[in-house]
This record gives structure tokens, sequence and C-alpha cells, in this order.
């Protein structure tokens, strides 16, 4: 369920450190007072994704490797900054972050975050998996990317403005947003820019044609269900598609067609009609799929049913082997 929390000031240290440790993992967090207590913390949250805006206090976190193993979360993070700047250690790499980059960290590796009053940022929190599914590499390393041109710049605006408009997105709205964010996070991992290399267009390719060949009868198929299954976006998959010379459209009805003149050339299949192994291979219409079979395979679905029949009626009738026989 998608569910967001009151913009503003957390009432206090406590209940601050308490909601930060809910979203971001066991771990010890440092608060320092110089004065009163001013510390925002905004989150929304789906099933699938969260993000969270924290600012205004003075901060040290550190998730060590006994916090890991109590409160494994499989979970990264992509902390994108807005104010002041903030010292970041995750393995061996460490450095400072502030307006302009963008870092991402695993929450479940040892890492140390500190920073002072002046740093506010937005951390988009996201599945392992998700960005395991798209570059298996992304899930290995912390990585700090530029955000201030290019893809890097269109990331961080993004995640801005759904922090931003979180109280007029559903649930559904803002995990296709994240999923297409997620998408363009891996392309700056690649260095790819505005492109995905072709290795894994080609990769991604073919876990389409092999998910749409597995549930092509499926009547409902559509686009938007194989990125969802697959962890893409589905306007990423359409340029895949359109790469490599078809379209989602294309694909499903070309597998549709062909499961059924498999069916149409079963002996299995013989007690239904053509009608009847149309709708079970997906089409939604007899006529359209009489169409569509003719424009494929330049003859009707009667013909396929009949010339396997002839074959079988042939096949019995003609004597066996004699040679040899005097």
């Amino acid at each position: 369920m998608y569910r967001w929390n009151e913009r503003g000031l957390t009432p206090t240290p406590d209940a601050w450190r308490e909601a930060f440790i809910d979203l971001h993992g066991k771990s010890r967090v440092t608060l320092t007072e110089a004065g009163p207590w001013a510390g925002r913390l905004e989150w929304q949250r789906s099933r699938s994704y969260g993000i969270a805006l924290c600012g205004n206090v003075r901060e040290e976190f550190v998730r060590e490797r006994r916090h890991i193993r109590t409160d494994p979360r499989g979970m990264f993070e992509l902390l994108v900054p807005t104010a002041g700047s903030a010292q970041v250690e995750q393995a061996a790499a460490a450095g400072e972050i502030r307006p302009g980059t963008l870092a991402l960290c695993d929450v479940d590796r040892p890492v140390t975050f500190a920073h002072g009053e002046e740093f506010q940022s937005v951390a988009l929190i996201f599945p392992r998996e998700a960005i395991h599914r798209r570059n298996p590499a992304g899930a290995r390393d912390s990585q700090v990317f530029d955000g201030t041109a290019g893809l890097g710049r269109l990331i961080r605006q993004t995640v801005l403005t759904l922090q931003q408009e979180r109280e007029h997105l559903s649930e559904a709205t803002f995990d296709i947003a994240c999923d297409q964010l997620l998408d363009l996070l891996c392309l700056v991992a690649e260095g790819a820019g505005d492109s995905a290399p072709a290795a894994q267009r080609k990769e991604v390719e073919a876990q389409v044609r092999q998910y749409v060949r597995r549930h092509a009868a499926d009547p409902d198929l559509s686009i938007t269900d194989i990125a969802r299954a697959l962890g893409w976006s589905a306007r990423y998959l359409q340029d895949v598609l359109q790469a490599s010379g078809t379209t989602s459209r294309d694909l499903i009805r070309s597998e549709r067609l062909r499961l059924a003149r498999t069916r149409l050339a079963s002996s299995t299949w013989d007690n239904r009609s053509i009608a009847q192994v149309a709708h079970a291979s997906g089409f939604a219409s007899h006529a359209s799929f009489a169409t569509a079979y003719r424009r494929e395979y330049g003859g009707t679905p009667r013909e396929t049913r009949g010339d396997r029949r002839e074959f079988d009626v042939t096949r019995r009738e003609t004597p066996g082997d004699h040679r040899g026989e005097s």
C-alpha cells in the first residue's frame, strides 16, 4: 500500500532516529543538537520502493556487520543531495557528496555517513533484486555519478519531483516512475549515455521473446505485463524491440499465430473448433485471427488442419516398405 508521513518538522530527536532506522536499517545513529531541534524526515513508501527526505540535523549514521546480520534489508539507496555536503564511506570508496552528485550505496554492506545541519538529501530506496536484474555489476559496487547533466540530471530531477509530488501519486504511478528511474540509473552505471550496451540489449530482447512465447496464450498479455515481470520499464522494452525490427504487438501476435499453427497441426486439438483454437491461443476474435493467419502463412487455418489430416490419412493408407521381398 502506498503511504507517506506528514511534511515538516519531526517532533523529537528520538522520533526522528526511530523513523530513520526504520527506513534505512538497524544502525548506530548519533544526533548532535547545536540548537533548537529542527530535524526533517519525510518519507513515502509503496510495497517495492521508498523515498525519504532527510535534513536539518547533525548526524553520524554507522551501519556495521553486526547490524546487517540482525537486520538484512536487501536494498540499495540512491542519495540525491540538495544542500550542504556529507561524507560517505563504503568498502574502498570514500568521499564527499554535495548537490550535483548522486551516490549509489548497498544498505547491506557496512557504511558510514556523516553530515552537518546544513545538509539535506533525498534517498531513493529500492530492492537489490531490481537493479541486479538490470545490471548485475551495478548491484556489487557503490558508485558516485554526475547529476548535473545528461541522464544523471534527469535522474536527479525525477527523484526530487517524486518527493515533491508524493500526495498526487498512486502506488501504480509511483512504482512505474521508480521502475523507469532504475532503467536510467543502470544506463548511467554502464556508462552508456542514452543507450544500453548492445550485449545487454540482446539479453533483454531474448528475455522478452522467451516470456512472450511462454505467455502468448494469455489474452491480456501486454508490454506493461512483460515489463513488470522482467523488471524493466515498458518504454525501454519497446525501444529494445524496435531496435531489433519489431514491436511488442507484432511479437505477441506472431507468437500466438505460431502457437495456433502448432495446435492446428496436432491431432490432440482435433476435438476443438478453429475458433476455440484461436481463443485458446490468445486471440479475442476469430475473424482477426483468420486474417492475421492468412497474412502470416499464406493460407487459412482450415487449410493447415486439412493438410495435416490428409497427411495422416495418406500415411495410414500407404503400404509399408517391402523392399527386399520376392
